[in-house]
């Protein structure tokens, strides 16, 4: 009977690549008709994600003045002696802009996340 044991190997981190693959951003940096399909498609996401964000703005905030005008007993209502038309435009607005920019900007980084994810997987 042989005593066959496994050689033991110290892990000291992930192995190392032999060769380094071809990085899809070469592409891109050399205006290849791959890369400008890669980047057209972020830009395309990007301005759809931009459109999308406007017209919410513009439904709700650009709004306001058709409702001022269309319901103008609205001016004579008052909330802790403030009118609610300079409650909306001057306190309520502001929180929202905030809002939407926090959106876009969280969803614009994601698009570039996963661009970036997909830029790798196309190495391998």
């Amino acid at each position: 009977m042989s005593d066959h044991r496994p050689v033991r190997v110290r892990v000291t981190g992930p192995p190392l690549r032999r060769h380094a693959p071809r990085a899809r951003t070469g592409d891109i940096d050399e205006q290849t008709a791959l890369g400008d399909v890669f980047l057209s498609s972020l830009l395309r996401e990007q301005l759809a994600l931009a459109v999308r964000i406007l017209a919410l703005l513009a439904l709700t905030v650009g709004s306001l003045p058709l409702v001022f005008h269309l319901f103008p007993g609205l001016a004579d209502v008052e909330v802790l002696w403030v009118p609610v038309t300079w409650l909306l435009l001057g306190v309520v607005v502001y929180p929202w802009l905030v809002l939407l920019g926090l959106r876009f900007v969280r969803r614009a980084e994601r698009n570039e996340r996963d661009f970036a994810l997909l830029l790798e997987v196309m190495e391998e």
